[in-house]
């Protein structure tokens, strides 16, 4: 059963977390839109900026940062690498003419991503990882802040 129990993030991953924060929201607009009956082109131009700016240099981050301080033999690594795969692979195939169920799966995904990272890869690495580690990956980080957002078309809105 999933708990809606926000979770106290270290510091060090802190970085990370806001983005899946940002993520999560993503995806609220995503399904928002979906609501909405917006166009797919729309949504699709939507997310593909959205991939460009946040979601491939996040994906980045967590697979050439964090992911050094993994072994790569653990199931958890595996599994944060299959559904990047994934989600790349689904955005982008994405065409003007994407289905509603397209867009209901890329959301339904992403959402269970960062639920998954939030609530099990990242406390392994909190436990699993020292101080020194931990302060490692922050700096690291911190050296490769994602874009802004500047979209303008704010479908999600209801007019």
């Amino acid at each position: 059963m999933e708990t809606n129990q926000p979770i106290v993030r270290s510091n060090e991953l802190s970085p990370l977390s806001r983005e899946h924060h940002d993520g999560l929201l993503f995806v609220w607009k995503l399904r928002q839109g979906l609501s909405n009956n917006i166009a797919p082109a729309r949504l699709k131009d939507f997310t593909i900026f959205y991939w460009q700016q946040h979601i491939k240099p996040h994906f980045y981050q967590e697979e050439h940062v964090l992911s050094k301080f993994i072994p790569t033999d653990n199931p958890l690594l595996k599994q944060m690498q299959e559904e990047h795969s994934l989600i790349r692979e689904l955005i982008l195939s994405l065409g003007d003419d994407a289905s509603i169920e397209t867009f209901t799966s890329l959301a339904d995904v992403i959402y269970k991503h960062i639920r998954f990272e939030e609530r099990e890869l990242f406390g392994w690495v909190e436990v699993n990882l020292n101080k020194e580690q931990l302060e490692e990956i922050y700096k690291e980080l911190e050296e490769h802040p994602l874009c802004g957002s500047d979209w303008k078309d704010e479908f999600w809105l209801k007019k």
